[in-house]
């Protein structure tokens, strides 16, 4: 079986899994941190070498403080407590998307662990916090229109490899699977720019309740797809 050499998952479903139990939406985020933990646990199991998640978009802030406020708590306390694993198992850590949005002592603390596991092959864990593919392709293009005007870049040399290494995930491959939970059948806005030629899958399962047997599925989906390349 060949197993996709990068993974992104847009990880949808918490709250209507704490919704179907009664419970507060910050239990739901909670219980998909545990899922966060299986998956990548999973994906060092069979090999995978790049994870992309979608945790926060950049739409995201315009929901109540208090649960934006539960969710950079969850995440901070994940780094905390994974941190031991990183390096265990030798994983890097990569955060992308607008980081000036994002709380100094909670940046502070990831780009510390970033700087940790640069050099980590393992495994490369993608977080995407606070991010927006539209956003960052601008951000791309940006660069480059700067480059351009301070005569540092000649705009006919452009092309796609250029472009892709002003992007976050510059030096990655793109993604060969898309997992998207919850059944929404919608990208929301995530790495436009990468999932050119993705092979999406979409599963009914909630997000907490995401684990290895349902990775394994969409793997074995993927396996049944004949990826041409619109060759």
């Amino acid at each position: 079986m060949t197993i996709p050499k990068h993974i992104a998952i847009i990880m949808d479903g918490n709250g209507r899994w704490a919704e179907a139990r009664g419970l507060p939406k910050v239990m739901g985020h909670a219980q998909g941190v545990e899922a966060v933990r299986r998956t990548v646990k999973a994906c060092l199991k069979i090999g995978v070498k790049y994870l992309t998640l979608y945790a926060f978009s950049t739409e995201n802030w315009s929901r109540p403080e208090r649960e934006v406020k539960a969710l950079f708590r969850l995440l901070e306390n994940f780094i905390d407590w994974e941190f031991k694993i990183f390096h265990d198992n030798k994983i890097r850590l990569h955060i992308i998307g607008e980081r000036e949005r994002i709380q100094k002592d909670l940046l502070a603390k990831m780009e510390s662990a970033e700087k940790d596991t640069k050099d980590y092959d393992s495994l490369t864990l993608n977080i995407a916090l606070s991010y927006g593919g539209r956003q960052e392709i601008l951000n791309a293009a940006k660069i480059l229109a700067e480059g351009a005007k301070n005569s540092e870049i000649n705009p006919p040399d452009i092309d796609e490899e250029m472009f892709s290494s002003k992007l976050y995930t510059r030096g990655q491959p793109d993604p060969d699977l898309l997992i998207r939970t919850s059944g929404e059948m919608r990208i929301s806005n995530f790495l436009l720019w990468q999932i050119s030629y993705a092979e999406f899958y979409v599963t009914e399962t909630l997000w907490p309740d995401f684990d290895e047997n349902e990775l394994n599925k969409a793997i074995e989906e993927y396996n049944k797809r004949d990826r041409r390349f619109g060759k």
